[in-house]
């Protein structure tokens, strides 16, 4: 209920505040486990994409979005949580498996887990290497892969901090991928980098943004 009620409220204030134009939503399975995989520009992206599907889309972010305290900190944890957001501490040594066994149960259960390839947000607008965790829950469930892109919404929160602006949004959906040819060789790495490719080739086009081949924490390290 709480979810429904969010829902409702934030899209309507998203209708009339930023008119998203979605384009290609109808190509989301309505039932069964899909991964919706997408480039990632601003902390908000997860909001967007959670209020132009119809179905819940579950996600993993930082749990430290949910454990502040007073008022604000509840508050915050009831926004997240009722997003759709699983909290999943991925600074520690088994970050990365934590977040992809998350995404694997909750596909498993017949939802749909979002997911940014990237990693991390991208530093300066580019679309930057997919790391393969992608690739490995696809093969692992046999979920389809919903490409999709976030345009503008780099415009609404720049830097991904401060106060929201007003800018024109679109979100953009692909055909879904089907890798069932590839059952059984979730653990062959040339495997996982050639589906994460063929994925983030039709993020690139979805989005027209300029990709680079190299990985977007390196690059914001750099």
């Amino acid at each position: 209920m709480s979810r429904i009620v969010l829902k409702a409220i934030l899209g309507l204030l998203m209708r009339v505040l930023f008119r998203p134009k979605v384009e290609g939503v109808e190509r989301i399975p309505e039932t069964g486990p899909v991964i919706m995989a997408g480039n990632h520009v601003t902390f908000i992206d997860s909001i967007f994409l959670s209020l132009v599907v119809r179905r819940p889309v579950f996600f993993i972010g930082k749990d430290e979005y949910v454990t502040g305290k007073g008022i604000k900190g509840r508050l915050m944890a009831w926004f997240f949580t009722t997003a759709g957001m699983i909290p999943v501490d991925r600074d520690g040594g088994h970050g990365g498996v934590a977040a992809l066994m998350t995404g694997r149960r909750i596909l498993d259960e017949g939802h749909a887990f979002g997911i940014y390839p990237e990693g991390t947000r991208s530093p300066d607008g580019r679309l930057y290497r997919g790391r393969t965790g992608v690739a490995r829950l696809a093969l692992m469930t046999g979920a389809p892969v919903v490409p999709f892109a976030m345009i503008g919404t780099d415009k609404v929160q720049p830097g991904g901090k401060g106060r929201p602006h007003l800018a024109p949004v679109t979100v953009r959906f692909g055909a879904p991928l089907d890798f069932s040819r590839y059952e059984g060789m979730d653990r062959d790495r040339y495997v996982l980098r050639a589906v994460t490719d063929e994925v983030m080739s039709d993020v690139m086009e979805l989005s027209g943004q300029e990709y680079v081949d190299v990985y977007a924490t390196k690059a914001r390290a750099a």
